[in-house]
């Protein structure tokens, strides 16, 4: 199939799915209210097979070091994926499922899936990395971009969330392995929470969304004017070096986030 937008609809939500423009979902309206940060680079993308910045662009593979291209010197970013054309697999008017082949300068032939779930009031997402061949180290994560505001005079969006530590963020942006007392933003940081992703986005008198997920870190990064990225993943930034998770033969990695929303 082809890898053309998808758009699913549900109740009077509405997903847009750009397999094209690296897996992202380029858009998400709610009663017509557009709650993403529109442009080619935004919307939501899929951190895969890395999440947030690998340090040097250096990881242990086994025994070999490997390296990623510096494309946030001096360190790499949030994977190749997004980067890369998804294919649509199937598409159905509330659900969608897109593939993605990782190739060269990921070291291990392996395929990355994204599946869709759209309600009139949430979103599900889940993604998997299957290997080829060996087990390697890989991180899941998504870089969702919401709208510090929704316009018409409203409130600026408010992020609430009880995370039991803050990962100390050293002069070069990374982790310091430290884990310190949460402290107030602005962040463009990595936050513990053991029981689970639980963050709280209210526009106040317009609608509050809950990011959630089984995994426990969440990078919040609400340094921009115009978005408030909330993102889950499956470890901290430098996490392949850090906490590796292995893709095995016999055991594919995969990770879900969920959107809910209410109307206020």
């Amino acid at each position: 199939m082809s890898n053309e937008d998808i758009t699913l609809t549900a109740g009077d939500a509405e997903a847009t799915v750009s397999p094209g423009n690296g897996g992202r979902i380029s858009g998400l309206r709610v009663g017509g209210v557009e709650l993403l940060r529109q442009g080619a680079k935004f919307g939501c993308f899929p951190m895969v097979p890395w999440c947030g910045r690998i340090r040097d662009g250096r990881f242990l593979d086994g025994a070999a070091v490997r390296q990623m291209p510096l494309n946030s010197p001096p360190h790499a970013i949030h994977g190749t994926a997004r980067d890369g054309a998804w294919r649509t697999a199937r598409a159905t008017a509330d659900e969608a499922v897109i593939t993605y082949d990782l190739v060269e300068p990921w070291p291990h032939p392996a395929r990355v899936t994204q599946a869709f779930a759209l309600t009139g009031d949430g979103l599900t997402v889940t993604m998997s990395v299957e290997t080829y061949g060996e087990s390697f180290p890989a991180q899941i994560g998504w870089h969702p971009w919401f709208n510090r505001n929704l316009g018409d005079g409203g409130e600026d969006v408010r992020v609430d969330f009880r995370p039991a530590w803050q990962e100390e963020r050293g002069e070069d942006h990374l982790p310091t392995g430290r884990r310190l007392d949460p402290g107030p933003g602005p962040w463009d940081d990595c936050f513990g929470m053991p029981e689970g992703v639980d963050v709280t986005l209210t526009w106040p008198g317009r609608l509050e969304l809950k990011v959630a997920s089984r995994e426990q870190w969440v990078v919040v990064y609400d340094e921009q004017e115009a978005a408030v990225c909330v993102e889950p993943q499956t470890g901290p930034p430098n996490g392949l070096n850090t906490h590796p998770r292995l893709v095995t033969p016999i055991e594919p990695l995969e990770a879900t986030t969920t959107w809910s929303w209410r109307r206020l």
